[in-house]
């Protein structure tokens, strides 16, 4: 599956919840969605809080989809091509240099 049949899938997910209806407590605006990934990001940390290696891998899976989803919602209402977008980094990121720590 590419990324717009993931989005497509969530697009499904999400009118069969009804969270596309003007009067649904949960509105798909960018601003909840960006929100929900921030949520969903701080709790992959919690896998890893005092360890180096994920406890329950299935938890962190499902914590990692999380993310994903949000991320193709936040797209979808934004109208980015994510696809276009990932793509565009990676090459900018070919042309950048970091510093090591220290």
């Amino acid at each position: 599956m590419d990324i717009k049949q993931l989005t497509d899938e969530m697009n499904r997910f999400v009118t069969a919840k009804g969270w596309y209806e003007p009067d649904s407590p949960f509105a798909q605006t960018p601003r909840n969605i960006a929100t929900s990934i921030a949520i969903e990001a701080a709790e992959i940390l919690e896998h890893f809080q005092f360890t180096e290696e994920a406890q329950d891998r299935a938890e962190l899976a499902g914590e990692l989809a999380d993310v994903a989803l949000y991320l193709l919602q936040l797209a979808y209402l934004t109208e980015i091509d994510l696809e276009q977008a990932i793509l565009d980094k990676l090459q900018q990121n070919y042309g950048r240099t970091w510093e090591g720590p220290g």
